[in-house]
């Protein structure tokens, strides 16, 4: 346990150490639980932390089982990871990153590596899944010690409920220069600048936790930091540093659908048949003799023949006490005699209100739009003013958990390109907010909304077009009416240039607005294009010049005829 199974990657510059704060570094990962001694020393109880954890993976692996719930997961992930018989789920994209063409194509190969490494292509779905019901997902980087610079040889998935990820505080000698000092009147106050180790403990028994840091020899292994793959929810619960997965608003509205589904079988099954109630006269026996009588005719009358529905027999079976069985009631002297009554069965027993209110309750908290339960209703590729908003809302919610989830291939990626020498430590800092993951993407409302407001925005574009350069300038029509951003305008700008020079399209500056007509090159006459006069070409012209001396001659014969 002394030493840490593992690597790890060293920045040559890592600002870290230099600098000086009381507040600890904390990642959006819910791990403030931290071991440490003396002044602002916290203990913290590692293995209650891990039981806690352990409980509520086993607790959504067991909601994940309902029908109601593995739908909305199903809905959630075909929405998220979208297979294609030719194209992979997911590809690196690099167009915003500034680096040479080369290094694009490395990036991409590793990229491919990694994925084929995980098979991820066809495990996608499962490897999706299981994040998203257990909130956290981990993979252990299996290099050669002996060549690291080949890069990561193996990733191996890891069940959650083995991982623990703890965060200890150093315990240094350091000089007080590197400690932080509070003055306050005459007195000063050293408050420590703490540095803490992260590392990761694994157990091979998920039902033994680790236990306590300082007595982990119970089994567990110590991995560092950058050995592990670690990509969680990012749902935190601070207040008891824990990691929560997107089930977690789901416990609550999926126990009370469940009791309300019991309570109304057993209502249903109580409550459907109709009763007979038999008021038998007793006359002015005694309390012993009339119990007795009571039964003797109970027994007289009672249905004696009991329907096996496994089997299809009938047969007798009195011993069984059921449900569905009559009432017999003693009736005094006096009374109205022997007499049999109806007692009615449960009304309403069609009402299924208060399910439909408690699925949708559990569809809201899945964050599944409640249009999708049942399936009944069809699939409209309509207008997006047909679409409903909740399949809008679950389209950026879709979003965000790809995000969320692409944070996994941005490690692994880092880990492969610094091992591989491909970028420095430095390199990545600058690199990794540039590198994007597309998904292949399915959501036909999200296209036909987009669809819809490209079509506005051509609309009111041709009916401004008559005021640019009086009212409006070019630069605000295509900010405020277009909504392209500068970005957008610089990338189109310079594809427009290349398309010019390439001839694809014609010069605007060349070319009439209105008749879209080439405009005359320099020496030509507003009358003149390619050698044209007045529609008449140069060759027309030397025809006539040539014709004219016997056109000359012809008309004073035709006169001196005339004359005589």
């Amino acid at each position: 346990m002394a030493k840490l199974f593992g690597f790890s990657i060293e920045d040559k510059n890592n600002k870290s150490d230099k600098l000086v704060s009381p507040v600890p570094k904390n990642n959006e990962d819910g791990v403030d639980n931290f071991i440490s001694s003396g002044f602002y020393g916290q203990y913290v109880d590692i293995e209650g932390a891990y039981r806690n954890e352990h409980e509520l993976i086993k607790r959504y692996r067991e909601m994940a089982l309902h029908p109601e719930v593995d739908s909305a997961i199903e809905d959630v992930v075909n929405e998220a990871i979208v297979t294609d018989l030719y194209d992979s789920p997911v590809e690196v994209e690099l167009s915003n990153l500034n680096a040479s063409e080369s290094i694009k194509k490395k990036i991409r190969e590793e990229f491919r590596y990694l994925k084929e490494t995980m098979d991820f292509d066809k495990k996608s779905h499962e490897i999706f899944r299981n994040w998203y019901i257990d909130g956290r997902v981990y993979y252990l980087k299996v290099i050669d010690p002996k060549n690291p610079q080949e890069g990561i040889q193996d990733l191996r998935y890891i069940d959650p409920m083995k991982m623990k990820y703890v965060r200890q505080e150093k315990r240094s000698n350091e000089a007080p220069d590197t400690s932080i000092r509070i003055s306050s009147g005459r007195d000063t106050e050293i408050v420590p600048n703490p540095k803490f180790d992260e590392y990761y403990l694994y157990t091979m028994k998920p039902n033994y936790p680790t236990g306590m840091v300082a007595s982990a020899g119970k089994g567990a292994v110590k991995i560092s930091k950058d050995s592990i793959t670690y990509c969680t929810s990012g749902l935190v619960d601070r207040n008891n540093h824990r990691v929560l997965s997107y089930l977690q608003k789901s416990i609550k509205a999926l126990n009370q659908l469940r009791m309300i589904e019991d309570s109304l079988v057993i209502y249903r099954l109580s409550r459907a048949p109709e009763r007979r109630i038999f008021y038998i006269d007793v006359g002015n026996l005694p309390k012993i003799k009339a119990e007795q009588y009571l039964k003797e005719v109970m027994n007289r009358y009672r249905n004696k023949l009991v329907y096996n529905a496994q089997t299809g027999e009938i047969r007798d079976d009195r011993k069984f006490m059921s449900m569905m069985e009559d009432f017999w009631l003693p009736r005094r002297e006096g009374g109205r005699g022997t007499e049999i009554t109806t007692l009615p069965g449960g009304q309403n027993l069609g009402e299924l209100t208060d399910i439909e209110y408690f699925q949708r309750k559990l569809y809201r908290a899945l964050n599944v739009p409640e249009s999708r339960i049942g399936g009944d209703t069809g699939f409209n590729l309509g207008r997006s003013s047909e679409i409903l908003r909740d399949e809008l809302r679950f389209s950026k919610f879709v979003g965000r958990l790809r995000k969320r989830f692409a944070n996994m291939f941005n490690d692994m990626l880092k880990t492969q390109l610094i091992l591989k020498n491909i970028v420095t430590p430095e390199d990545w800092k600058q690199m990794e907010d540039h590198i994007q993951y597309d998904f292949l993407y399915d959501n036909q409302f999200a296209e036909l909304k987009e669809s819809e407001m490209l079509q506005n925005r051509l609309s009111n574009l041709a009916t401004i077009e008559p005021y640019i350069g009086k009212y409006y300038s070019t630069e605000y029509v295509r900010k405020r009416v277009l909504q392209q951003t500068d970005s957008e305008i610089e990338e189109i700008d310079m594809q427009i240039e290349d398309e010019i020079e390439k001839g694809i399209i014609p010069n605007p500056a060349e070319t009439d607005p209105i008749t879209g007509e080439p405009l005359p090159q320099e020496g030509e006459s507003a009358t003149e294009t390619n050698g044209n006069v007045l529609g008449k070409s140069l060759e027309d012209e030397d025809e006539d010049d040539a014709a004219g001396p016997t056109v000359d001659a012809q008309y004073q014969k035709d006169t001196k005829t005339a004359e005589l």
